[in-house]
């Protein structure tokens, strides 16, 4: 009874895990889900069904694993927990770059209905742009963890993702090593662009 009542107080708010790609963002999330059975808490992980690089798992390139459940929008987050009858005192989203706007008044919902909410995912696209997915949710969230990459040029710590050996101008193309890598701000492509000057 005490660890529960100790993990209680974390309890109606949003956590927010974000970096570049490499940071070990997954990594972190799956790592505090591992704590929780000390608590006696209970969980629930969602990934986004655009992600298809591991099918009902957010796993980590540690090799780090957790079974998920896939959804195709925030909204079935709601319905999903209205659906089952055991209880829940943690809601996980891994990859939350790849939801749809909605995501940060659901993450705020179920804060207010006294859930803990860890959220991870991109914050920045390969532009240094926001993901709209994120943007509230950072501007929301009780805690922000920002983890950082190794520049895959120089070394140093990276805070951007660079996207490479594709023509692509989407936001969203679904990848790994092949296509991004992770880049200070001095060597990122974009750093020197316009849409960082003033």
């Amino acid at each position: 009874m005490t660890k529960i009542n100790s993990f209680n107080a974390k309890k109606g708010q949003i956590e927010v895990i974000c970096g570049p790609m490499f940071s070990g963002k997954t990594e972190e999330l799956l790592r505090r889900l591992n704590q929780l059975k000390y608590y006696d808490a209970h969980y629930l992980l969602f990934t986004p069904k655009i992600d298809t690089r591991s099918p009902k798992y957010a796993r980590s390139r540690n090799g780090r694993k957790l079974s998920s459940i896939t959804i195709s929008n925030s909204m079935e987050i709601i319905k999903y927990i209205k659906k089952i009858k055991k209880k829940v005192d943690v809601i996980a989203i891994d990859e939350a770059q790849f939801f749809d706007n909605n995501l940060s008044l659901i993450c705020n919902r179920l804060a207010n209905e006294n859930y803990l909410v860890i959220v991870s995912g991109l914050d920045m696209d390969f532009n240094g742009k926001p993901f709209p997915a994120m943007k509230e949710l950072l501007i929301t969230a009780e805690k922000v963890f920002k983890l950082k990459a190794i520049c895959s040029v120089c070394g140093a710590k990276a805070s951007f993702t660079e996207r490479t050996n594709i023509n692509s101008k989407k936001q969203i193309v679904i990848g790994d090593k092949k296509i991004y890598s992770a880049r200070c701000r001095h060597c990122h492509s974009l750093s020197k662009s316009r849409i960082f000057q003033k």
